[in-house]
């Protein structure tokens, strides 16, 4: 058996396999794991976040950092102290510990790809 037998094993995964949970955290948000650690992926997972019209995600920080493409709507994020309109297109990085949130101000939801590092993720509310 050589190394690339006992190394996690391709996946493809279509869209309508995907299930989404909401995030108890942020009413009006809902998440999907695209490929995660349960897939077999040692270093990354891919998700793909729902953020709904009028919903909003209270400041927090996370231990991992966050990259993400935002692929419909358009809504607000916080980082730090300012605030950022991102639409369709916009890549966004969160550092591990930054201060973030979300809002969605508008009619349509925003949709977007969130990649982390696998491993555990301490999620931490931040009281204003």
């Amino acid at each position: 058996m050589s190394d690339v037998d006992s190394g996690p094993r391709p996946l493809v995964r279509r869209a309508g396999e995907v299930e989404y949970e909401s995030v108890s955290a942020a009413e009006g948000m809902h998440k999907g794991v695209l490929v995660g650690e349960d897939d077999g992926a040692p270093n990354l997972a891919i998700r793909r976040f729902v953020l709904d019209p009028g919903a909003e995600v209270p400041k927090h920080t996370n231990e991992i950092e966050h990259e993400q493409y935002v692929l419909e709507g358009e809504y607000v994020v916080g980082i730090g102290d300012e605030e950022h309109v991102v639409s369709a297109g916009d890549s966004l990085l969160i550092p591990a510990g930054t201060v973030h949130w979300y809002r969605n101000e508008g009619d349509e939801e925003g949709r977007f790809i969130c990649a982390v590092p696998s491993g555990d993720d301490t999620i931490d509310l931040v009281d204003e």
